[in-house]
């Protein structure tokens, strides 16, 4: 299961509701969501692969992803968080297969080798199908980052020696919290990748999530629209994983990156011998450090150190990349044509 109906506005204003980050080739030349077909595509057979999105998304999704059948995106009636999405997906993979293991993988994740991945995967859905609870893939930090969430790891599971019980999740940290989790070695970075049974899900889901739960015999009748038209917002993690005892933590060996923000694609895109990542039609004389992406028109840098620059659909963008992350309340002080991520031609 793919979860791919985002918009990705710290991505503006390339980013855009009808073309957002997942369909864009952010991490290399090929958009994110083929990207994580094509990792996941050798483990599990091609038609068991699902994307879940919403309806505006889904002609642009099966054209980034040559040999995808229309049949395997489960459209979304409205977004309401990962929680309910997550619930309808294991709903209707149990009904199919009641003792399916379910993956659930993000379309815009940056992840190396791929073969370790998979691996991992693959073992981690083992414990999964063995041990009946909810498992989470987590990352050894590499640096004290505040844009991602936290896991602590707690006593591991006998009989499986490289799965951990989850002690707590934390939220993003501040910089020196963040500096304090790199130097410990019992926290590790909240991927979003869960490995688990559908029917585990389901039933943790009726022991820890009554408000969600309530609403599950919906989609028995069929009734999905009604069920995500009364289901709350709800995130999987705030919903059910930081309540539920049953979670637990493999530690991955792959290399794994969220492609989250600008600053993001300064370190997955290959730079030059100035550090400066160029995307598109860009000019770099005496610069430094900067992220260039010019999908439409030109872009010159000249003296500059640590800036992204945007030029697309006659609007350019400028920010110093430690800033890229704000985009978000960015947004919300700009003019309502830009607010919408639509800006004009003129």
């Amino acid at each position: 299961m793919i979860l791919a109906g985002g918009i990705g506005s710290r991505f503006w204003p390339v980013s855009t509701p009808s073309r957002p980050k997942q369909l864009l080739p952010l991490a290399g030349p090929d958009p994110l969501i083929a990207d994580t077909v094509a990792r996941i595509a050798p483990l599990v057979p091609r038609e068991r692969i699902r994307i879940l999105t919403n309806a505006k998304l889904a002609p642009a999704i099966l054209e980034s992803v040559p040999g995808l059948d229309r049949a395997q995106l489960m459209i979304e009636p409205e977004a309401k968080g990962t929680a309910p999405a997550l619930a309808w997906a294991a709903h209707t993979i149990a009904r199919e297969d009641p003792d399916a293991v379910m993956v659930s993988l993000h379309s815009d994740h940056v992840i190396r080798p791929a073969e370790e991945f998979r691996a991992l995967v693959a073992g981690t859905a083992r414990l999964a199908a063995e041990y009946g609870r909810l498992f989470t893939i987590g990352v050894r930090p590499t640096r004290p980052e505040t844009g991602f969430g936290y896991i602590q790891v707690g006593e591991r599971i006998a009989r499986a020696p490289e799965a951990f019980d989850v002690a707590d999740f934390v939220e993003k940290p501040d910089r020196d919290t963040a500096r304090e989790y790199l130097a410990r070695e019992s926290y590790l970075w909240n991927t979003g990748i869960f490995v688990w049974q559908a029917r585990t899900l389901l039933s943790e889901l009726e022991q820890h999530t009554p408000e969600l739960a309530a609403l599950l015999p919906l989609l028995d009748a069929g009734r999905t629209e009604a069920f995500f038209e009364r289901v709350p917002v709800l995130s999987i993690d705030e919903g059910l994983l930081e309540v539920s005892p049953n979670v637990a933590v493999v530690e991955a060996s792959f290399d794994w990156d969220d492609i989250g923000s600008w600053d993001a694609v300064g370190r997955r895109r290959e730079a030059d011998e100035s550090g400066n990542v160029c995307v598109g039609d860009v000019y770099a004389v005496d610069a430094e450090d900067c992220i260039a992406w010019a999908d439409a028109g030109s872009v010159v840098l000249f003296g500059t150190r640590d800036l992204v620059v945007v030029r697309t659909a006659g609007l350019t963008f400028v920010a110093p990349r430690e800033r890229t992350a704000e985009l978000k309340e960015l947004l919300q002080r700009l003019p309502d044509r830009l607010r919408r991520l639509e800006p004009s031609n003129g």
